[in-house]
């Protein structure tokens, strides 16, 4: 499902930081969602000893959908929120990326989607404290609220946030408050944590039902019909491709200095119009119909990063624009050329 290309850039850009972790114990929560698959194709890959335990809410699920990590993996049963209980040893990295993204989330119990972020968050630090391990924070690029449209691109100083009296905005709020939890505990506790905040992603593993647009558009393409553009089409996002994201995280996990925050994402901004658009040239769908509906989402606007940072302090960037992501996409979800 992974093209090959991808993982032989992968292990080509992480061959030098492997060796940091061999013989290392890694726990990993949201080890099962795009983010998290992406990073484990490129572990089990890795030239190293090590033992990784993934926490799921459904190991049998997981095992089914990806015999081979799970294979490789110690999977628990368990919740970020209601808890678990982990192998006993001490573990040297966590990495925590289980959350709930879902739209339908957001618009149906927010105090649930905000209890899983901000909770699940403060149970995995204070996990890392007790095993006195690097954590890896997955936020996002959300907790800056809604970008002016005059910044064209948004970096890691940036004071902005999302509106608190918002609900439609909790996804945001929490994941700002779960990076305050993190901050405490690295001046409190001593933690060594390192925090990513990603922006739109696409690749193959991405699901084409949920509420990305990009996926959206692949899928009506693939289908052979219109690509419809529900809103205005005018909201500008970038993307960065999953390939690029798996070495951007481990990177940053393996080679950032403590205390580091990183925007994760592309550069390369377009409207979600010209997005349509080009995704039909690509696949070849028989034209984009825009219906100019209310936007329900939490930022109808701008939402693309500067990745200077990242590229200046760990010499990380882009190798798959725009068009090629988009193409790989959907040859991974049975499209032909």
């Amino acid at each position: 499902m992974i093209p090959p290309v991808d993982l032989e850039t992968i292990d080509r850009a992480l061959a030098p930081l492997w060796p940091r972790i061999d013989g290392a114990r890694l726990f990993f929560t949201g080890a099962t969602g795009f983010i998290g698959r992406w990073m484990l194709e490129a572990l089990v890959r890795a030239p190293i000893t090590l033992d990784v335990t993934v926490l799921s809410r459904d190991p049998a699920g997981f095992a089914r959908r990806a015999p081979h990590l799970a294979a490789r993996c110690t999977t628990i049963e368990g919740d970020v929120l209601r808890g678990f209980t982990p192998p006993p040893g001490r573990f040297t990295h966590v990495i925590h990326g289980a959350t709930d993204a879902s739209a339908h989330l957001t618009a149906t119990d927010p105090r649930r989607m905000f209890d899983t972020i901000v909770s699940g968050t403060r149970h995995l630090v204070d996990f890392s404290v007790a095993h006195d391990a690097r954590f890896l924070f997955m936020s996002s690029g959300a907790v800056y609220g809604r970008q002016p449209p005059e910044l064209a691109l948004v970096n890691e100083d940036w004071i902005g946030g999302p509106d608190p009296r918002d609900p439609g905005a909790v996804y945001a709020e929490a994941k700002r408050a779960a990076e305050m939890l993190v901050a405490i505990a690295a001046r409190q506790h001593g933690l060594d944590a390192v925090t990513t905040r990603i922006f739109a992603l696409l690749g193959p593993l991405l699901s084409l039902d949920i509420h990305f647009a990009a996926g959206n558009f692949i899928r009506d393409a693939i289908a052979g019909r219109p690509i419809v553009v529900e809103g205005s089409g005018q909201a500008v996002r970038s993307y960065l491709y999953a390939a690029d994201l798996a070495v951007w995280m481990w990177t940053v996990l393996l080679a950032a200095e403590p205390g580091s925050t990183y925007n994760v994402g592309s550069e390369e901004a377009v409207s979600i119009a010209e997005l349509a658009e080009r995704t039909a040239r690509i696949l070849r769908a028989p034209g984009v119909r825009i219906l100019g509906r209310d936007d329900p989402g939490w930022n109808p606007g701008r939402y693309a990063p500067s990745t200077r940072r990242i590229r200046e302090d760990l010499g990380l960037l882009q190798t798959v624009d725009l068009d090629m992501a988009i193409r790989r996409t959907a040859l991974a979800n049975g499209w032909t050329r």
